[in-house]
């Protein structure tokens, strides 16, 4: 990794469209605004100066940031609104990171994993850091739990500040293999085949290492965990989607109150029973979009999941799926298969 966004897969210099270097404070800390979120930096050394190396590409909306301050630093204050997860994997250098009573440091080829809007946060970087980080939005991370897990995990999980990876584990190498594939020779910026792709692996790996370093099971944790009218629900709502079946009904066919079928998804699934029913309807609609006969138009087929506003569900299917359903429904008439 240590050539990561400067040389592409074949070692040839990538050529950036924006400043790659910068002495300037301001300029420094638009570009981490921009691709971080706002905090507070302060120099370790007084009236110190950056030389800071800063370059970005976009795996989906995964932000991969190579970047150093070219000067000790320490960083609080990180904006919790941003709604960002931030994942800092060190090349060179030291960094020191807030845990639950302390801090830990991150060497080469170790990384450190906070959610930013669930808890606070501080770090120090001596002067040699080179991070090759990233920015991950939070519903983000929560969608990829939702779909590969089968719950969103509660802040038992979010708010754990943990260090993951290590020289001699798949994260780095798979950080290193996001950026080859990012950076390869011929591949056009707007791929967003590929860019998909890096997006689901990062963030499926993401959610395990982060996981395990945090003594919790994402595999049947949560899951077995939950009662058993949380069970027979999902099981109701995931059949049934097409139909959108009432929640109150639902309950009453699985013997529970509404509100008490409310509070068991959001206690053992963190989302309420209508945004997973809205979750399975949209997987469902993705499907059929991908499945249909040609002579169905996208209009035709949400209609026949129940979908009357179309502007609406297409801000919903894109903010799931990163792209619109006619994209979808596009692709598969070229015969290309879907993407998750």
């Amino acid at each position: 990794m240590e050539h990561a966004l400067v040389l592409d897969a074949a070692g040839a210099p990538i050529q950036h469209d924006s400043r790659t270097h910068s002495t300037d404070w301001d300029e420094v800390q638009d570009f981490c605004t921009s691709v971080y979120m706002p905090y507070r930096v302060r120099p370790l050394e007084r009236h110190a100066r950056p030389d800071a190396t800063m370059i970005s590409a976009k795996a989906g909306r995964v932000t991969m940031t190579r970047f150093a301050y070219g000067t000790g630093i320490h960083l609080d204050r990180f904006d919790p609104d941003a709604g960002n997860i931030l994942v800092l994997n060190t090349l060179r250098g030291a960094l020191d990171h807030q845990t639950d009573g302390g801090s830990v440091a991150t060497g080469a080829g170790e990384s450190f994993v906070v959610d930013c809007s669930r808890t606070e946060y501080w770090l120090e970087g001596d002067p040699d850091h080179m991070q090759l980080n990233l920015t991950i939005p939070h519903q983000v991370m929560a969608d990829t739990a939702e779909r590969w897990f089968g719950f969103v995990p509660d802040d038992r999980f979010w708010t754990r500040r943990v260090k993951i990876g290590g020289p001699d584990t798949a994260w780095p190498s798979l950080l290193d293999y996001a950026a080859r594939a990012l950076t390869r020779p011929g591949l056009v910026p707007a791929d967003a085949a590929i860019a998909r792709h890096i997006e689901e692996v990062l963030c499926v790996e993401l959610l395990r290492q982060w996981a395990a370093a945090a003594g919790l099971k994402l595999e049947d944790g949560a899951r077995s965990a939950a009662p058993g009218y949380v069970r027979r629900a999902e099981e109701i709502l995931t059949a049934e989607a097409r139909e959108a079946p009432v929640i109150g009904e639902v309950a009453q066919r699985v013997g529970v109150s509404a509100r008490t079928l409310s509070a068991g998804f959001r206690q053992f699934r963190g989302v309420a029973p209508r945004d997973f029913l809205a979750a399975r309807r949209l997987e469902g609609l993705r499907a059929d979009l991908a499945s249909q006969p040609g002579d169905k138009t996208v209009t035709e087929i949400a209609a026949s999941w129940g979908f009357s506003n179309f502007g609406a569900m297409a801000g919903r299917y894109r903010a799931r799926f990163g792209e619109l359903p006619s994209q979808t429904r596009a692709r598969s008439l070229k015969g290309a298969a879907p993407r998750r």
